[in-house]
């Protein structure tokens, strides 16, 4: 049975249109076909997209100084580590500080990407390769940093459409051997829906409500601590801007973009970008504090990203190195669209990260 098949049969079963949320859980997460349950490259050239820690160290290299400021004798967990490079990227810099953490959680799903996860330390890190540990649940009483690098991304989304001043929830039907979007006939009556005055009629966006539970989770499992969030995104006046009419669900399959998430079923990536506002709130809502929020660009600039090109001496790599700074920071590239969003519980410490840009009150 593939997985076009497992889905088609879901909505049969239901004898209604599944929404696009449950549509999007079986795509990416179906415990054998999924994407990320697949044998498939996902990370890196080879594969569908590429991160910033796959751009270049000096990503993993600050996100450590921010880690180093705040750990207090804590540890680290990294939710969806990918590749591992994160983690290889954050321990290598910490140790070099002398500033390891006795412990270097990660939370993954995908056995197949634990593998490759860890390959990666094996390889990079043999000396401290101890220290990482691979969690199937959530620790208690967890002090440190959680990190989760393009995690929101891809928690899985309902879409709702604009009808005479009303939003209504599109789901996904079968018929005629292919998946098809199909409005539901109530109405969809949530808190997080955009108001629908000076919006156009057919306006379509997207609501992440599955956040609200992984945050109170974290924020329950610590003792103290903080959350670095890095993902693409923006302000909710942003996000449901007059002008922004389809959306911002995008597929991923071999580093070009489409937006059909009913191709390639279990071979490409879904994802919408995060409503940071949202985030803001359902964090505060949980207990947290919203410490900073700022653009990739201007975090990894006030972590002194540009340090690591002068104290380079070889002419070759310091080229190379501009050009992969110049990838994470500038505007065109990643340095905009990617913001950094600070999360803290018991904790006064002003972060580092945010000395020159902290936009929490445009939130």
């Amino acid at each position: 049975m593939s997985l076009e098949d497992i889905i088609s049969k879901t909505i049969k079963d239901n004898n209604n249109p599944i929404g696009f949320d449950v549509f999007m859980n079986l795509a990416l997460y179906h415990h054998q076909f999924g994407y990320y349950r697949s044998n498939k490259t996902i990370f890196g050239h080879k594969g569908d997209f590429i991160t910033a820690p796959e751009t270049s160290d000096l990503f993993g290299f600050c996100l450590a100084r921010q880690c180093k400021q705040v750990l207090n004798n804590g540890n680290i967990l990294e939710f969806g580590a990918g590749s591992g490079i994160l983690a290889a990227q954050i321990l290598f810099e910490l140790g070099r500080q002398n500033s390891l953490p006795a412990k270097y959680f990660i939370i993954e799903l995908s056995a197949q990407l634990k593998k490759i996860q860890q390959g990666t330390l094996k390889r990079a890190l043999p000396e401290i390769y101890d220290r990482v540990e691979w969690l199937t649940e959530l620790p208690s009483q967890f002090k440190g940093v959680v990190v989760a690098n393009e995690v929101l991304d891809a928690f899985p989304i309902k879409r709702v459409t604009l009808s005479n001043n009303q939003f209504y929830e599109l789901g996904v039907e079968y018929s005629d051997n292919c998946f098809q979007w199909k409005r539901f006939e109530q109405p969809y009556s949530q808190s997080k829906v955009p108001h629908a005055d000076d919006l156009p009629e057919g306006y379509t966006t997207e609501i992440s409500n599955q956040s609200d539970g992984w945050l109170k989770s974290i924020y329950d499992l610590m003792s103290e601590g903080t959350v670095l969030l890095i993902d693409y995104g923006m302000s909710r006046a942003e996000y449901f801007h007059s002008q922004r009419s389809d959306g911002t669900l995008k597929c991923f399959h071999k580093h070009k973009s489409n937006n059909n998430p009913f191709i390639h079923i279990g071979d490409q990536d879904i994802t919408a970008s995060v409503n940071f506002t949202d985030i803001a709130k359902s964090s505060i809502d949980a207990g947290f504090k919203v410490d900073g929020y700022s653009t990739q660009s201007m975090f990894l600039i006030s972590l002194g990203i540009e340090n690591f090109l002068i104290s380079e001496e070889n002419e070759e790599n310091k080229i190379k190195l501009a050009q992969e700074i110049k990838q994470l920071v500038m505007p065109g590239a990643m340095g905009e669209v990617f913001k950094v969003m600070a999360l803290t519980k018991k904790q006064s410490v002003k972060l580092d990260g945010f000395k020159e840009q902290n936009l929490t009150e445009r939130l």
